[in-house]
Order: C-alpha cells, then sequence, then structure tokens
C-alpha cells in the first residue's frame, strides 16, 4: 500500500509521507513521532535537539552556492489529527494509516489521512536529506500538540533559532498565502446532577445522528455543514418539551477543532407517548435532512428501540441543560469587516457527553480579535452558567497572528507566484490556528508566511491530499529556497 504512494512524483517527498505516517502520531502521544523525528535527523549527520517539551530542531548548513544568504525556518507540526468512522475498525495507537491513490488523490481507508501537517514534515524531510537541491541554511522545526493546544508552539523558547524568515508549511489552499490567523480558546462547562430511577413501564430508544460532513472547525466553519450535537440538541429540546421524555445519556462529537459529525442518545418514554414520539421524531428528522441536504447530503437520523435505562436526568437540570445547548453560540459569530470573506468570530460547540449524574460541555472559540474572542466566551459562559451546579472554565488560549503584507518574504513569495503560474496568489489571513502568532511572541521580528498544497476534509475521515497540487506546490517550495535573499 505505501509502495504506490512512494512512487508518486515527487518521489522524496511522498516516501517520507508514507515512511511518517506509519508512525502512530496523536496529539498528546507523539513519543514515536519525537523518536523518528531525532533519528532521522542523526541518520543523516545534522545538529538534531528536542527542547523540554518535545519540538524536535534540525539544522543543516546552506548548500556551496548559497553560502552567505539569510537562514530561513521550516516549520510544521507532527501530530495529527486521529478521526475514524463509527464503522472502521482501527486503532490509531498502534496502527499506521492506511493509504490509497484515487485518480488525482491520496485518500486514507475510512480515517484521517495525517495530511495536515504530515506533507508539510515529508516536505521539509526530503529538503533536509537531499544532495541536489539548493538552499540557505536551514533550521527545521517540527512542533508538537499543534492540533489539541498548540502545546509546542506556546513553550518554545526563545534564542533556540537565528533565522528571520519562517516558512509554516500549513496552509490547504495551493493559490493561498497566508499571512495571520484567528486566536482561539478552549472553553469547557461541567456539571453535575441528580438522576431519577425510570419507572419499569417507561420504554427505551435510541437516537443516532451520523454521516454528517463534519470538518474543521476554522477553516469550514463558513460553510454552514451541520453540527451533529446542534441537531441532536434541537431534537431532545423538542421531545422534552412536547412530551416530556427522560434522558439518559448524550454522547455527541469527539475533537475541539473538528466539526461535529455523530452523536447518540438514549431515553425513556411512557407508552401512552410512544405513538407522539415516533410522529415527533419522524417529522423533525424530515425537516433537518432537508434543511442540510445540500451542505450534509449522507445525514442520517435514525430511532430505534432499546433497554430501559435505570437513570434518567432530574427534569429540571434536563430543561436547564437542554435550554443552554439551544442557547450557545454555534458557527460564524461575525464576519471581518476589514477583509472581505473572512470570518472574524466563531465558536465550535466540539463536545456533550452527558451520563451517570456529570455532564461535560466542550467548545472551541475562535477570533482575530482579542476583545471579541473574550465576548464569545463570555456569551458561552452566561448560557452555561444558568445551569445548576455547573462551572465554566477557560484553558489553552493562543493569539491570532497579526497580518504584515509589506514584509519582505511576503513580496517576494507573492511576485514569485505570478511569475510561476501566470496568476496572483491569494494573500489572506484565515480563521483557523497557525502557530505562526504564537511563535511571534517569542521571535517578534521573524517575517512569516504559511503556504502549502490542496488538502481538503482535515480533520475528518474524507481527509484528501491532490497529487497535481503537491507537485505544484513542491516546484513554488524549491524556487522559493534558491530566492532567499542574502543576509
Amino acid at each position: 500500500m505505501s509502495d504506490s504512494i512512494k512512487q508518486l512524483q515527487p518521489t522524496a517527498l511522498w516516501s517520507h509521507f508514507a515512511d511518517l505516517n506509519a508512525v502512530p502520531r496523536p496529539s498528546k502521544k507523539e513519543e514515536r513521532v519525537i523518536a523518528f523525528m531525532k533519528a532521522f535527523g542523526e541518520s543523516l549527520g545534522l545538529t538534531t535537539t528536542v527542547d523540554k517539551v518535545g519540538n524536535v530542531i534540525i539544522k543543516k548548513p546552506a548548500t556551496s552556492n548559497m553560502q552567505g544568504h539569510q537562514t530561513i525556518v521550516l516549520q510544521s507540526h507532527i501530530d495529527m489529527v486521529h478521526q475514524k468512522n463509527s464503522d472502521t475498525n482501527f486503532d490509531f495507537d498502534t496502527q499506521g494509516i492506511e493509504m490509497f491513490v484515487d485518480g488525482d488523490w491520496v485518500k486514507a481507508k475510512g480515517t484521517t489521512l495525517g495530511a495536515d501537517n504530515g506533507i508539510g514534515v515529508a516536505t521539509i524531510m526530503a529538503v533536509l536529506s537531499s544532495t541536489d537541491i539548493s538552499h540557505p541554511p536551514i533550521e527545521a522545526l517540527f512542533t508538537i500538540d499543534e492540533e489539541t493546544g498548540m502545546t509546542g508552539a506556546l513553550n518554545l523558547e526563545g534564542g533556540l533559532l537565528d533565522g528571520n524568515i519562517l516558512l509554516n508549511l500549513d496552509t490547504e489552499e495551493d493559490t493561498e498565502l497566508t499571512i495571520g490567523c484567528a486566536g482561539g480558546v478552549d472553553v469547557t462547562a461541567n456539571g453535575t446532577y441528580k438522576t431519577n430511577t425510570a419507572e419499569s413501564s417507561m420504554k427505551g430508544f435510541t437516537i443516532s445522528i451520523k454521516g454528517l460532513t463534519g470538518g474543521h472547525s476554522g477553516a469550514d466553519i463558513h460553510l454552514g455543514r451541520g453540527n451533529a450535537n446542534k441537531i441532536m440538541n434541537r431534537i431532545l429540546y423538542t421531545l422534552h418539551k412536547e412530551i416530556g421524555v427522560g434522558i439518559s445519556s448524550i454522547d455527541g462529537g469527539s475533537l475541539r477543532n473538528a466539526i461535529p459529525r455523530e452523536s447518540s442518545a438514549t431515553l425513556s418514554v411512557s407508552p401512552d407517548n410512544e405513538s407522539k414520539l415516533q410522529s415527533i421524531f419522524s417529522g423533525l428528522a424530515k425537516d433537518i435532512k432537508a434543511e442540510y441536504g445540500i451542505t450534509d447530503a449522507n445525514l442520517d437520523i435514525q430511532l430505534s428501540g432499546g433497554e430501559t435505562s435505570g437513570n434518567i436526568m432530574d427534569k429540571v437540570f434536563q430543561g436547564q441543560l437542554l435550554a443552554a445547548l439551544y442557547t450557545c453560540p454555534n458557527g460564524i459569530y461575525r464576519m471581518s469587516p476589514a477583509i472581505a470573506g473572512l470570518v472574524q468570530s466563531s465558536n465550535n460547540l466540539a463536545r456533550v457527553l452527558v451520563k451517570d449524574g456529570s455532564c461535560t460541555i466542550q467548545c472551541l472559540t475562535r477570533s482575530s480579535v482579542d476583545s471579541e474572542k473574550t465576548d464569545l466566551a463570555n456569551a458561552i459562559t452566561a448560557a452555561f452558567e444558568l445551569v445548576a451546579d455547573t462551572k465554566v472554565t477557560y484553558a489553552g488560549a493562543y493569539p491570532g497572528w497579526e497580518p504584515r503584507p509589506d514584509a519582505p518574504i511576503i513580496l517576494l513569495m507573492s511576485n514569485l507566484y505570478e511569475e510561476l503560474f501566470g496568476e496572483k496568489a491569494h494573500v489572506n489571513a484565515i480563521h483557523a490556528g497557525l502557530e505562526c502568532g504564537i511563535l511571534g511572541t517569542n521571535y517578534p521580528g521573524m517575517q512569516m508566511i504559511s503556504f502549502g498544497p490542496n488538502i481538503y476534509g482535515a480533520h475528518s475521515p474524507d481527509e484528501r491530499v491532490q497529487i497535481s497540487s503537491v507537485q505544484k506546490f513542491w516546484k513554488y517550495f524549491l524556487e522559493t529556497l534558491k530566492r532567499i535573499p542574502k543576509a
């Protein structure tokens, strides 16, 4: 399977990508990939260090024809989002990603592919291992835990790097040159509640939501795709109001930075209301599937019979929680008034877990304006503070990256793109979290830009990378290395 990937052009890049994808590398569990990258650098005889949090830095001198040119930092993150379809049997902790070629695309079998940001990592590895690519002095920075906390970037110390130009290889459109991004903060509500014993005569049911498109909670938030947690809550709220169902559990979503694709809930209802339950559910499911027919054509909403749970939520708490979830902002909060088409602030209602007297609600709130990020976090807090015995906390805050459109590297790469491809690149900011803003806090004078090939469906099992786009990106990347000016 990896052999077919390694035969793609450019072979050096794809071979390193296949080798990297054979190493399990979930966020927060990067020990194996850190060791892999360290061994890689040392095998080349290059100066290789691992800092106190696990970032790997590999330094390579300039080729003979580029002595005296400015040192550049090439940066990508080595962790990846682990998502799979519910019917896919796969263990991310022990298995390498199963890849295949489908026309002009490389995909994975029912899981995320890891092209985000594995293609960037493999690109840097290809240059580090090369003997025939012209380049200036290189400091390769491989950061950890970008996907769930940006721990690597946040803890990178000043003074470890000498370069004053940073090329981040984590953009997912090959026509884009990214020069700014949003900051973010994790907002979590934790609560406890009393449970009651369901009457023995009550009938149990399970509601399941599957088949949503999902995607990146920043880069794809403007596309209007369905959020499984919001859809599930809409159904449960209506059933609670109309026939007083007793809810035993809710389990929806997974990672904060992925738009939730699936959710399930168990509930009980009195026999007298069983037909009403069926009728209300059928109507809601029909309406919701029609509403999301364009963005989520494979949406599947099912109601099935099951055993009655012994414990159901206290009615008062249940009503408060469902109301708070309904109130919780999700999706676009505000568009940028300065940059056309750019989402300025948003929230992803990422995770809802309610069971056995305990509930956890997780959100990822993003904004390119710090004060507005705080305002949105306050709106979420206000919703869940109305729920009894529930506390809201913030964690993992990181800053945005302020654009500097007149920086020399941005002008150089903009002109080079037009020279190579006969059209202007889209130079813009994005509504996703990149590490550049964080890295800039300890390296404030460093010029930064982000670019990469076409990667679609990131953070979902639909993730795929375009082969022809990787070839275009590789050509652009190599020519950029040649154009880095003298010190």
